[in-house]
């Protein structure tokens, strides 16, 4: 019924206590999820979830914050997106909040490793997996100028397409991103007390556009915040979202779950 569309099954917190989880996820009625890799580092672990629970579904990525790793390539990232149950690039994209000192214009590192995975993406046709925080701008740009919208050259591949996961900016981006044709994931964030411009955002997004997540095991939702968090805690997400929506929890995941088939197709075709 539910689908987690963001959650990292291979962290420790996790991981450690995978049968649980898993059987938690079946009592709350959510019957997927999508384990997000972070570092090349990481995805063997994060690919073996996915070949051996049919439940559960894998991405190849970097993700921007993560330094001192092996630097991801697009073609790299397209080889290893060739695996079985690979159904996504990322996690990839742009982060300024915690600069540690250093300017803008010293994260080049940060703005070539998401043009590689645009380039990824394009090759294979799979889609993104964006993680963008105080880098919006440089964010929607990037993906314009690498993400083939105007002209695409012979050797370019396809429009990139994909989600901006784990949304926390302003109804402006929310708005250039479905323009992009890009879906907007949400998670328990909108379920926070000071989160009342964010659950704006909500009601302004389609529900034909929008994902939910947990990013788990971070950003539990309330009743759970503070807690370690788990894909069985998206239905308060999904509830969260029919309030604002005035729907029907059941059409949240309805609409939502339609909406992972629709962007990562390759989850329909292995099935």
């Amino acid at each position: 019924m539910f689908t987690d569309s963001h959650c990292h099954l291979s962290f420790p917190e996790l991981s450690e206590h995978l049968p649980q989880i898993l059987q938690r996820m079946e009592e709350a009625r959510v019957t997927r999820a999508i384990c997000i890799c972070t570092t090349l580092e990481e995805f063997e672990a994060v690919h073996a979830l996915a070949a051996q629970y049919p439940q559960l579904w894998a991405t190849v990525g970097v993700h921007p914050d993560n330094e001192d790793v092996i630097e991801p390539s697009a073609d790299r990232l397209v080889e290893l997106s060739a695996k079985n149950r690979v159904v996504g690039i990322g996690e990839t994209g742009l982060d300024y909040y915690r600069l540690n000192g250093r300017s803008v214009a010293d994260m080049q590192w940060q703005r070539d490793r998401f043009a590689a995975h645009i380039q990824a993406a394009r090759k294979t046709d799979l889609p993104l997996v964006i993680h963008t925080r105080s880098a919006s701008d440089d964010t929607l740009r990037i993906l314009r100028d690498e993400g083939g919208f105007s002209s695409v050259s012979d050797n370019a591949g396809g429009v990139a397409r994909g989600v901006f996961h784990c949304f926390t900016e302003t109804e402006a981006v929310a708005r250039a991103a479905l323009e992009l044709d890009f879906f907007v994931s949400f998670s328990g964030i909108i379920t926070f007390k000071n989160a009342a411009d964010l659950r704006e955002v909500v009601r302004f997004v389609p529900l034909d556009r929008m994902l939910i997540e947990t990013d788990s095991p971070y950003l539990a939702p309330v009743p759970h915040r503070g807690k370690t968090n788990s894909p069985a805690w998206v239905p308060h997400v999904a509830a969260m979202v029919a309030e604002i929506k005035g729907v029907t929890m059941e059409a949240v995941a309805e609409a939502t779950s339609e909406n992972v088939d629709c962007l990562f197709s390759r989850i329909v075709a292995d099935a």
